[in-house]
């Protein structure tokens, strides 16, 4: 499992963020297809990074979100 950011894109929709896969973004027009397509593309990352024989980043979260 892996922490994601999802953020409501302007012109509608969704968009989404591995923030412990760096580049790993995906976008949705609903919430539940936003997160359905950023688990394919972690998936997908971690597949890559398997197959060339890099490490896998830990999912750790630096960002602190607040509302101010």
């Amino acid at each position: 499992m892996r922490q994601i950011v999802i953020i409501s894109a302007e012109e509608g929709g969704y968009i989404v963020e591995c923030p412990s896969l760096p580049g790993c973004y995906s976008q949705g027009e609903t919430l539940d297809e936003a997160i359905a397509n950023i688990k394919e593309a972690i998936a997908l990352y971690i597949e890559v990074l398997r197959e060339e024989g890099r490490p896998i980043p830990e999912d750790k979260l630096d960002r602190v979100m607040m509302v101010v």
